[in-house]
């Protein structure tokens, strides 16, 4: 079932859980993104930004002003990654500390809870009780859009895997953060009391043996044991063609420097899946659509919004030439091109 929009009221409660997600440059999709989390039962939306080129901060303090998000911006230490320092903050902030829960995503993720009546209490009374849900990765291609000049994620790309598959594996992680001591991009790290237990959606318990290892990054899981049942993390890892090279430009979260973001490579090929027509987030649309209405109504909102998408635009326009364009595109010889998406990575 999809969340009731009553569950929007972001009012800190016994049981809270908060969502966390740091974002660069993502403006033009941030209303969106607001608008669906918004709707999901969330006590509170921290927001981590670092440098921001194209407004993305500025639209957020807006939006805060008007007390749909927390925002804060953030300067990462040198050597650090940006998603590392801001988990590093996220953990003394506040919200975290009373919070009973947190969950953390990124700017392409979005929750689809099919549990219950949609809400993020409704998975957790699904899964029992635990110090990690481990929430697995469904993810969502290019539908064969080459351009982005505007308009919604949910409604733009309903192609996907349909069902979990070896070659895709991943998890994003919902966890308490009173036990942990840290967290990386997928997980919470270092268990203030092991052992800790770990279960997916199901409340199927699962190893939790990579929360003890700094580096490890995707749980020990049997194929057997991943499943979108109650709820999947719906991942637009591609978008268009040009919001995908444009990656390059932006940077990578966890400060890595790799060729994946190029057409035909490895992680293209694997994560533009197109397999099936799913429409299931959906469901919630016409209250997401009067959610971003009612954040749009404020001419600040609206005119910062716009800006973010112009300068999305301009930069590509920059950026995105046709030699760079070559340049970013994997030769068919490379040991990075697969076309078939079937590196078993």
């Amino acid at each position: 079932m999809c969340a009731n929009p009553k569950a929007a009221e972001m009012t800190a409660a016994p049981g809270s859980v908060v969502l966390a997600s740091c974002m660069r440059n993502e403006g033009l999709f941030i209303v969106e993104w607001l608008a669906y989390h918004s709707l999901l039962g969330f006590s509170d939306i921290l927001i981590f930004t670092n440098n921001c080129t194209d407004g993305s901060d500025l639209l957020l303090d807006r939006l805060q002003v008007l007390g749909w998000v927390t925002h804060i911006r953030h300067s990462p230490p040198p050597g650090v990654a940006p998603q590392i320092a801001a988990m590093g903050l996220a953990f003394r902030h506040p919200a975290v500390i009373r919070a009973e829960w947190m969950l953390h995503i990124d700017a392409d993720e979005f929750l689809n809870v099919t549990a219950g009546d949609g809400s993020v209490q409704a998975l957790l009374q699904a899964t029992g009780e635990a110090d990690v849900i481990a929430i697995a990765w469904n993810l969502f291609g290019s539908a064969g859009l080459t351009r982005w000049d505007g308009g919604a994620v949910l409604a733009s790309f309903t192609r996907g895997q349909g069902a979990p598959m070896r070659r895709t594996i991943d998890h994003k992680s919902l966890f308490r953060p009173s036990r942990f001591t840290s967290a990386i991009d997928h997980m919470p790290k270092t268990p203030k009391a092991p052992p800790a237990v770990a279960k997916n959606t199901q409340g199927v318990v699962i190893s939790a043996e990579s929360l003890d290892h700094p580096k490890r990054s995707r749980f020990k899981v049997p194929f057997g044991h991943v499943t979108f049942a109650n709820a999947s993390i719906h991942h637009y890892a591609v978008k268009s063609l040009d919001v995908f090279l444009m990656k390059n430009d932006r940077g990578d979260g966890m400060g890595l420097t790799h060729a994946k973001y190029r057409i035909g490579s490895q992680f293209h090929s694997r994560y533009d899946r197109n397999e099936v027509e799913d429409r299931s987030i959906l469901c919630r649309w016409p209250a997401v659509e009067a959610r971003m209405a009612e954040m749009l109504a404020d001419p600040e909102v609206r005119r910062l919004n716009d800006a973010c998408l112009g300068a999305f635009r301009a930069r590509r326009d920059v950026v995105l030439t046709p030699d760079r364009i070559a340049a970013w595109t994997a030769p068919p010889e490379s040991p990075d091109h697969d076309p078939a998406g079937l590196d078993p990575d």
